[in-house]
């Protein structure tokens, strides 16, 4: 688990082919990486990725096809700057909200615009997320714990102040990016949860108008 506290911005060193999946290598100027032991899990631009070889300059991590094809990691190259942020521990202030690593899909940056010292952008996200995605609630933009200030559709908007700006990826993006999003986990348990029994039907899916209708809630 993370919060979405990025510690530390990395770079991509070097990317390597093994057999279909990749092995990244991963150096910052970090000082939890002086603490870090082979097998522990560091959240790389909001993905979870198991540390080989760490040392006190960076890490090695081997990515899957399937996380390859799922996240922004596979279109990562050398040199390229990543967010980093070691998994959370018990004496950890729990200073953004609960991040899994594990990312829903992906988004895409439509529009920024300054407003002061800070920036609004304006990111798309997949049809299937939108439901997950509510004004002043939490979601994880390339490991970024941020609150969504609108939603209009599938298009929401993030305000990014100038600290977050300096201290992670966020302030060098621009339209037509992609990133990796996660959706708040307790959005995905309610929804879950709300099911009720139909949770157990192999085809439940997920909460429809017509279901919430059936239920007696209000879809107007």
């Amino acid at each position: 688990m993370f919060t979405g506290l990025v510690q530390a911005v990395g770079r991509i060193q070097a990317s390597e082919a093994r057999g279909g999946d990749r092995r990244l290598r991963i150096t910052a100027e970090a000082p939890f990486l002086a603490e870090l032991r082979p097998g522990d899990s560091v959240a790389v631009s909001g993905v979870c990725l198991t540390a080989l070889d760490p040392s006190p300059e960076g890490f090695w991590a081997d990515v899957s096809a399937e996380t390859l094809s799922l996240t922004t990691l596979g279109e990562l190259r050398p040199g390229d700057r990543v967010n980093l942020e070691p998994a959370l521990t018990l004496a950890t202030p729990l200073g953004g909200h609960l991040v899994s690593g594990h990312v829903d899909g992906l988004g895409e940056v439509v529009a920024m615009q300054r407003e002061a010292r800070s920036v609004r952008l304006t990111l798309k996200a997949p049809t299937e997320l939108a439901r997950y995605i509510a004004p002043k609630g939490s979601i994880c933009v390339d490991g970024v714990s941020l609150t969504v200030n609108a939603v209009e559709g599938v298009r929401f908007q993030l305000n990014i102040v100038p600290h977050t700006q300096a201290v992670t990826t966020l302030g060098e993006y621009r339209p037509g990016r992609r990133v990796n999003l996660e959706v708040d986990l307790i959005a995905r348990y309610l929804e879950r949860l709300l099911l009720g029994e139909r949770a157990a039907e192999a085809d439940a899916g997920g909460m429809t108008r017509e279901w919430l209708a059936r239920c007696g809630f209000s879809v107007d």
